[in-house]
């Protein structure tokens, strides 16, 4: 996309979230949420196709990117899974919409699954890149191989104030290596990161890292109000609204496999799981072409 659209503003309880609009603003919802370390412009690939489709395209950026800002100075700066899901049904509420379809990648595809589970009569349509990410923040996790725990290096770093104070005095470098290493496939411009980078500045993106990654691994605690929610997850409830999951082939985290029985099992209503050769963790920055394929077909 060229022309960078102006940010517009929905306040809820929490957040004032800046948020992207494109397209026909009398046509059906579609919202679209970035991960971390990205940001709107992950989606510049897909938003022209679903203009040119007649939608009604929304493209927020998460607590703590970006203009998103807390509305009160006194609001815990945390983002555990529940809070940015609970963002995005905000988000549809302040809006004024009733039912919608979603896709995320990362952050933005747990969200998105998350809000499924939650407000199922919300979500018409999800795709899911990455697969089923809802985590549990109750019980003692399994201790993994060490390549796998290896490859998740930056969530131990973030659980030591060294990590602390490395995101915030080098947080461009090690985003920078992240998108490096996550998607090798992808040979990304000084003007591409640049037209991101301004995001990771804002206030409250390193407290929000620096919690979620804390609070998945039981080092931090969470919001009072999602007690419950986090148990319920922690059951890994299905998704049952209609879904395709997208996976990258060649994601810095290791290859992909195929799992049509597990992915049955966490969404019920599945109507695709597809490997996407040539695409990295940021799926649709490279491959924008699957993400409007899958929406096309579940629109």
């Amino acid at each position: 996309m060229k022309d960078i659209p102006d940010i517009k503003f929905a306040q809820t309880e929490i957040l004032n979230i800046g948020y992207e609009e494109h397209g026909n603003e009398s046509g059906y919802p579609v919202i679209l949420l970035h991960g971390f370390p990205y940001d709107v412009r992950a989606w510049d690939g897909v938003v022209p196709f679903l203009v040119e489709s007649g939608y009604r395209v929304i493209v927020p950026y998460l607590r703590g990117y970006g203009p998103t800002s807390f509305r009160s100075p006194q609001l815990p700066r945390m983002a555990e899974q529940a809070a940015i899901a609970q963002d995005l049904i905000d988000l549809s509420k302040a809006l004024g919409i009733e039912r919608c379809a979603l896709s995320g990648f990362d952050w933005g595809n747990r969200a998105a699954c998350i809000a499924s589970i939650l407000v199922p009569q919300l979500v018409d349509a999800l795709v899911a890149i990455g697969g089923y990410p809802v985590q549990d923040t109750v019980n003692d996790e399994r201790p993994a191989s060490a390549l796998a725990e290896a490859r998740l290096w930056y969530q131990w770093y973030f659980n030591t104030n060294q990590g602390k104070v490395g995101l915030a005095e080098n947080r461009l470098d090690i985003i920078r290596h992240l998108w490096t290493t996550w998607s090798p496939g992808w040979h990304y411009s000084d003007e591409i990161f640049n037209r991101s980078s301004k995001s990771f500045h804002n206030p409250d993106f390193v407290d929000g890292v620096i919690h979620s990654y804390r609070h998945r691994h039981k080092n931090a605690p969470g919001e009072d109000r999602f007690v419950e929610i986090e148990r319920d997850l922690a059951k890994s409830p299905p998704i049952v609204v209609p879904s395709i999951v997208l996976r990258g082939e060649d994601s810095g985290f290791g290859n992909s496999e195929l799992d049509l029985s597990r992915d049955k099992n966490n969404f019920t209503s599945l109507v695709a799981s597809k490997l996407v050769p040539g695409a990295g963790h940021d799926l649709p920055v490279q491959k924008p072409e699957e993400v409007c394929s899958a929406l096309a077909e579940l629109l």
